[in-house]
């Protein structure tokens, strides 16, 4: 069977979190996302774990059930600590199969964080410590590390990161099997680096509010409904069950390209290196973005696609679309009401997002339709996302006009999605 996943996710308690991230607002938007296998998050704060055992059903085969959603036990977890003479930030996510595993991880996690705190604890264990807490307490939980190029957070982070999975997580690197893009990058962006080819590529939403559940996702293909036939299929990159992923454009994310949101100034890798990485504005260093990053890393050109690539297939959020072509915020009542007739109509928002034009058009306004069909083919502008703003999206006839770049004209990125990929 087909299952799309959705496994790094935050509960209501998380900072910044809705507070509608509950059992039941989760699993109401997952079921409209199409997600038959969601992430809790947060099983390491004490009131959610509490919250999960009360109310949700273990099924008996490593999952959690709530009304008709399955559940996976996760967590995200922020590791701060020093390796090599530097400060490292890394974030990196674990699932488990069941309460009583999550408590006894939480029982060894809280002796180098406070769990209370926050639904994403801060732990002052290295990567490679965190690995050998964790697996000492059952041979099938998984670890991974989070939006692995996230300047600030993240295994190969430029502000805070490492340039390999070996080099930070040590003795404990067998235990890596695969880690998350994020939404900054594709694994077209990971295919560059030979050492990722033994790893599975996964995408998840890092949601933190339920209408962002499923902007990325992954499609496993498994025997069974189960836990074991997860960690298989995220495990065992040869048997791949890893079937494609569902990814947020990467120039929409936080972080794709170099810039200071400060000074308005973000730039493309090449023409950031020309002037040393400072913003020429303020002539602070600028945040170095992920695309800059991969190049720092990358043995390989770009488009370059190795053997057995797992497919994928990029897409805008259907209430994203609907909401330019309204002119108004995704979170509008007729923004909703539209949302909600599409995805009645073919059963899931991905069900819609992967629709025909034919199809498209019975079932919805036309100018919706071509919406969506650009996001299929790319037929885009994009303003890409950097230092912590999210990049923005233009479909075609519907561009707004930028605010000017406070840098010299001559040194302006082109802003087409051609020009990014």
């Amino acid at each position: 069977m087909e299952a799309i996943a959705d496994l790094h996710v935050h509960s209501k308690y998380s900072r910044a979190t809705s507070a509608n991230m509950d059992l039941d607002g989760m699993a109401e938007w997952a079921k409209l996302k199409g997600i038959t296998l969601l992430g809790t998050g947060d099983f390491t704060h004490p009131a959610w774990i509490s919250e999960l055992s009360s109310k949700a059903m273990e099924t008996g085969n490593g999952f959690l059930e709530y009304r008709g959603m399955n559940f996976v036990l996760t967590v995200e977890v922020s590791n701060i600590f020093s390796q090599g003479g530097k400060t490292r930030r890394v974030h990196n996510v674990i699932l488990c199969p069941g309460i009583e595993v999550a408590h006894q991880i939480n029982e060894l996690l809280g002796k180098h964080g406070k769990l209370a705190s926050d639904g994403r604890p801060i732990l002052s264990c290295s990567c490679a410590e965190l690995v050998e807490l964790v697996m000492s307490v059952h041979r099938d939980n998984i670890i991974f590390p989070a939006h692995a190029w996230t300047p600030w957070f993240s295994v190969f982070g430029s502000m805070s990161g490492f340039d390999s999975i070996d080099e930070a997580f040590l003795d404990q690197k067998g235990h890596i099997h695969a880690f998350e893009t994020g939404l900054s990058s594709d694994p077209a962006m990971n295919w560059r680096l030979s050492a990722l080819d033994k790893y599975s590529i996964l995408s998840f939403s890092d949601a933190h509010s339920p209408a962002k559940l499923g902007r990325e996702a992954t499609v496993f293909s498994l025997d069974a409904l189960t836990y074991r036939e997860l960690a298989s299929a995220i495990n065992e990159k040869e048997a791949r069950k890893v079937k494609m992923t569902y990814e947020f454009y990467p120039e929409e994310g936080k972080y794709h390209v170099d810039g200071h949101r400060m000074c308005n100034v973000w730039m493309m890798p090449a023409q950031a290196r020309k002037i040393g990485d400072i913003c020429p504005n303020c002539k602070k260093k600028m945040t170095i973005g992920v695309l800059h990053r991969v190049e720092d890393l990358a043995d390989r050109p770009e488009g370059f696609i190795p053997p057995h690539a797992v497919p994928y297939k990029t897409l805008v959020p259907l209430a994203e679309i609907i909401a330019q072509v309204m002119g108004t915020n995704t979170y509008s009542k007729g923004v909703n009401e539209q949302y909600q007739k599409i995805v009645r109509h073919f059963g899931s928002e991905f069900s819609a997002l992967m629709a025909t034009q034919e199809q498209l058009s019975s079932a919805t306004d036309q100018k919706i339709a071509d919406g969506i069909i650009a996001s299929q083919t790319g037929n885009l502008k994009i303003r890409p996302g950097y230092d912590g703003e999210f990049g923005k999206v233009e479909l075609p006839g519907h561009e707004k006009k930028e605010k000017p770049q406070r840098q010299p004209a001559a040194e302006k990125s082109q802003s087409r999605l051609s020009d990014f990929k």
